[in-house]
């Protein structure tokens, strides 16, 4: 009689593991199965405050995973501890729940890119922000002055400060964020630069230097000119002489500048018309680059005090006023005869 009860024990307890096993490697091929998507790649966004139970639950109402018991016990008893991290997820087709919720650990969410561009001022960088579609907006509406505060950098002017690069980012960061990393990459490379410096150079500090590069970003539209434009107004301050450089008044007239600049405008007097004012403008009037930023402070030598459009995107250097006077008027010259020759082609 007890032989019969034990080997009726043994033999419960051979089908209680069957079964369990059974039912394990179930549990296993349900978790491993590839979920249901509609297309190639979806995209999972995982909200702020969501835990393993949320997402469980939305995989059943997406109609991806149907046991979200079994998903969260799962993960409960065989991977205890850890977080899941917010944002967005590229969800490829052939993907399982149990290797989304792995994604979803590791933080693997979907990167996005903005481009700050070399020579933009900070108005232009705020735009730039704001019409990026993944990126979080806070500083609409917000003050300069309210924006380099929670920056950290409070009582500085916004504009020269940010590094013009292009920046990663996912869907939980901020406009505030990417400004952040700007300034921060600005100031460790205007040290930088003001740390290898040539001497006797006549500024009194690297934010006038930054104000150089501002400029030179402005003035140059062939990268091999950038230290040739830096030399010319380097010399022009050793000298005394003033500026005279476009872009510093334009930057001045602010929205009245229309795309025409005229005489009464070079004559007008603003803290940033360099044809009126001696030394450097007050501030920046864009955002320099890594180059200019160099430029600035390792100017080429040379005579040259003079510069003019060549007409095909360069500059001619001067000496002196006779031989600028000359190429200003070689550059009139060609100006003109491109105004006929497009005239003659709109008329045949």
């Amino acid at each position: 009689m007890l032989i019969l009860w034990v080997m009726r024990l043994l033999l419960l307890a051979l089908l209680l593991l069957i079964s369990g096993a059974y039912a394990w490697q179930w549990a296993l091929n349900q978790l491993n199965a590839p979920m249901p998507l509609t297309s190639e790649e979806e995209v999972y966004w995982l909200k702020p405050g969501d835990g393993l139970y949320q997402v469980a639950d939305e995989l059943k109402q997406r109609g991806w995973f149907a046991y979200p018991e079994l998903l969260v016990w799962h993960k409960r008893l065989l991977q205890p501890g850890g977080t899941i991290k917010t944002g967005e997820y590229a969800v490829r087709k052939g993907t399982s729940a149990l290797e989304l919720v792995e994604m979803l650990h590791k933080g693997k969410v979907l990167e996005y890119r903005v481009t700050l561009v070399e020579g933009f001022t900070f108005k232009q960088f705020l735009q730039t922000l704001h019409a990026e579609p993944k990126l979080k907006k806070t500083l609409a509406g917000v003050s300069d002055g309210a924006i380099m505060e929670r920056i950290g950098a409070t009582g500085e002017h916004p504009e020269g400060r940010f590094f013009p690069d292009t920046y990663t980012y996912h869907a939980s960061m901020t406009d505030l964020d990417i400004l952040k990393q700007s300034y921060q990459r600005m100031q460790q490379t205007l040290e930088q630069a003001w740390a290898g410096r040539q001497p006797n150079l006549p500024y009194k500090n690297a934010y006038e230097a930054l104000i150089m590069a501002s400029i030179i970003e402005k003035e140059t539209g062939v990268a091999s000119e950038r230290e040739q434009i830096a030399g010319v107004f380097v010399r022009r301050l050793q000298k005394g002489m003033r500026l005279q450089t476009d872009p510093t008044v334009i930057y001045g007239l602010g929205e009245r500048f229309k795309g025409n600049l005229t005489r009464q405008h070079l004559r007008e007097p603003t803290p940033y018309n360099t044809y009126t004012i001696n030394g450097l403008p007050p501030t920046p009037i864009a955002m320099p680059g890594k180059a200019s930023l160099y430029a600035a402070v390792n100017p080429a030598e040379g005579k040259a005090l003079y510069f003019v459009a060549s007409g095909d995107g360069g500059h001619v250097f001067s000496n002196n006023l006779n031989e600028h006077n000359n190429a200003v008027q070689r550059y009139l010259r060609k100006l003109r005869e491109n105004k006929a020759e497009a005239s003659d082609e709109e008329q045949q």
